[in-house]
């Protein structure tokens, strides 16, 4: 029986064929909502990694109204979409009519796999069945670290497969682990009109799909999503012992913006206050020299697959249904 390949190496392959044929000056992610967010990981790395090659992520309608002057055939667009999103497989054209090397990650093949140079399938996040290391921001990770080990050169590429390959096993033990905690949350939450959403630096990307997707698309209920960094530049001025707060603790060099956070928080918000820790799910499980890229691959397949169904149970309110999308035109 043939061995699958490993998705790392799929992603490897896929990469050194863009820069066959395209010197790759710039980055650019393109999704939309949960795949959006997706990106975030990739972006991050990019930016706190690369010397010479910029990194951006765009929404696709927005790529698509007001695409960048500098889109061209030495531009790499990453868009994401599990099956097709119409503002996406737009972007997907205008990106190759620039020229620009594409690259689409998918679940379902459609018009968006037609228009791109290379696709990836990935596995969904939402179901249990799926593998960590292949799901849409771990792919998309994967090709900004490829990128950077096959152009400037990365000393932690190695590390950084071999997490991928550790991972899942990570993500299994820490839905064991937040599963009871989740349930208590669910429960003190259950009848709140408002959720604020917290995080900074790797983790704020988790900490936005939770409130836009999980939250609000889901479950119909209110959640902003704070940076922590801005925190004390003016949202810290709505915090009381009322508010229900979900806070990101993430591993690496940001962690200092949220432990400010919480400094704050422990003394002026109530019991509704909610701490979820990188440390606790298995991020310090992870080589130091690369765990703060991984906080979004472990965060957000937590936070959709546990606190996001725990909050459903106690709610009664089916994950699955919408109120507008797919039902309406829009």
């Amino acid at each position: 029986m043939r061995t699958k390949m490993r998705i790392q190496d799929e992603v490897a392959s896929v990469v050194k064929s863009v820069l066959e044929q395209h010197e790759i000056r710039r980055v650019i992610w393109i999704a939309a909502g949960g795949s959006f967010g997706g990106h975030w990981a990739a972006n991050y790395f990019l930016q706190r990694e690369s010397r010479t090659i910029p990194t951006e992520m765009h929404t696709s309608n927005e790529f698509v109204l007001a695409t960048p002057p500098y889109v061209d055939e030495h531009c790499l667009c990453v868009l994401t979409s599990m099956r097709g999103t119409p503002e996406t497989c737009v972007a997907a054209q205008v990106a190759r009519d620039r020229g620009a090397a594409t690259i689409a990650l998918y679940v379902q093949e459609s018009d968006l796999t037609a228009a791109c140079d290379h696709k990836i399938a990935y596995e969904s996040i939402a179901l249990d069945e799926s593998r960590t290391e292949r799901v849409n921001s771990s792919i998309a990770l994967q090709i900004a670290m490829a990128l950077l080990a096959q152009t400037e050169g990365y000393a932690h590429y190695d590390a950084a497969m071999a997490a991928f390959d550790v991972v899942d096993a990570i993500y299994r033990k820490a839905v064991d682990y937040a599963t009871p905690l989740a349930a208590a949350w669910a429960e003190r939450v259950a009848s709140e009109k408002t959720i604020y959403v917290m995080g900074s630096g790797p983790a704020y990307g988790s900490a936005y799909i939770f409130s836009i997707c999980n939250i609000e698309e889901m479950l119909q209920i209110d959640s902003p999503t704070v940076n922590c960094c801005e925190f004390f530049h003016g949202p810290f001025e709505v915090v009381d012992k009322a508010k229900p707060i979900f806070l990101l603790m993430s591993v690496g060099r940001c962690r200092a913006a949220d432990e400010r956070a919480l400094t704050f928080l422990d003394r002026y918000a109530g019991e509704n206050l909610y701490v979820l820790d990188g440390k606790e799910i298995g991020l310090n499980d992870l080589p130091d020299e690369v765990s703060e890229y991984f906080n979004h691959v472990l965060f957000s397949p937590v936070l959709n697959n546990v606190y996001m169904r725990a909050l459903s149970k106690t709610t009664h309110k089916d994950y699955m249904t919408r109120r507008y999308m797919w039902k309406v035109e829009y």
